[in-house]
């Protein structure tokens, strides 16, 4: 396949697109390589792929329009894979305006060179955080979801609309997929996974919100790519759910899909086992809950499930080690 991959020196990007080299596809990444987090570690990513023959980079923006015209036309891909976004939920407090030129702007431009260039599926990243102040648990991707509580997760929805607006009118098959607290290797550091183990190993206190009373859904990260990669195969057909839950359109081919673990974890517990991965003790700042929170995140992912027969099953303890282990390796603290 030949597959254009945005966000290709993220996290979940370059972990994808490694994969899809590893099983000799053609991959087109774009990146920015914005100066959000730790550049050095986003050209480290980018460093596992350059030696596959049918990569090929291009380090510009997804809001840039006419960039990203030339990038379409002359790569033109069977499947394209959105990741590039501002991510962050507490950077979107002071930082708005970013997240409505990357999430709004740079997804139309995707969107729209996805239909020009005749993609035959567009696989898009949207957030757990789109269900906002939804109280029903596990969230099931037919659930509505008007109150997002922060920019970042409103540009997320704005994002999902124009996709399926846009799907309607012009046919092109588009998945988004709605992420839940990816961890694991060459992570991000801005996440709390990440800042915890990095503060743990410092002697540096951690903050832990509202007192630790929080349950996430979290997901590591191979189990994510496995679940995309299957997904990239499943394009949405219209009039043709797979089960009364579906989350399938009735008016375009386009679906949602939740990927997560199904199974919540308590903050604490999640810190104890970057503890024990460590061997040390964090000191702990006990405080209260920041703006744009939530206190739980879970999952249904039946719908994933029934899609690719696949669900994510890593349990946390043996994600953190991997996480802890490839910590060690990359920045040798003492």
């Amino acid at each position: 396949m030949k597959v254009l991959l945005t966000g290709a020196a993220g996290f979940i990007g370059s972990e994808l697109a490694h994969r899809l080299l590893s099983e000799g596809h053609e991959v087109c990444g774009v990146d920015c390589f914005t100066p959000y987090y730790d550049v050095q570690l986003k050209h480290d990513r980018v460093a596992r792929l350059t030696p596959f023959p049918s990569f090929e980079m291009h380090p510009i923006r997804v809001e840039d329009d006419d960039a990203m015209k030339k990038v379409f036309h002359d790569f033109m891909p069977e499947i394209v894979v959105h990741l590039a976004a501002q991510a962050g939920v507490r950077y979107s407090l002071d930082h708005p305006r970013e997240y409505i030129d990357a999430n709004v702007v740079g997804s139309f431009n995707v969107i729209e060179l996805s239909r020009q260039t005749g993609a035959k599926h567009l696989v898009m990243a949207s957030t757990s955080s789109a269900y906002g102040a939804n109280q029903k648990f596990p969230f099931e991707e037919t659930d509505a979801a008007p109150h997002p509580l922060t920019i970042y997760a409103a540009t997320k929805l704005a994002s999902e609309l124009i996709a399926h607006s846009h799907s309607h009118l012009y046919g092109t098959p588009t998945t988004m997929l709605r992420f839940f607290s990816v961890y694991g290797p060459w992570g991000r550091p801005d996440m709390a996974f990440f800042l915890f183990t990095d503060k743990i190993f410092k002697g540096i206190p951690i903050d832990v919100f509202n007192h630790g009373d929080l349950l996430r859904d979290f997901t590591y990260v191979e189990d994510l790519v496995e679940a995309i990669r299957r997904l990239m195969d499943t394009p949405p057909e219209m009039g043709a759910p797979v089960s009364q839950t579906d989350s399938l359109s009735p008016v375009a081919p386009y679906r949602l899909v939740n990927i997560g673990n199904e199974t919540p974890v308590r903050l604490m517990d999640y810190i104890e086992a970057i503890e024990d991965a460590i061997g040390r003790k964090a000191v702990k700042n006990m405080i209260g809950m920041q703006p744009g929170d939530v206190k739980q995140t879970y999952a249904d992912a039946s719908l994933l499930k029934a899609l690719t027969g696949y669900v994510p099953t890593t349990d946390v303890r043996t994600g953190v080690t991997a996480f802890v282990e490839w910590y060690r390796e990359y920045y040798k603290p003492e």
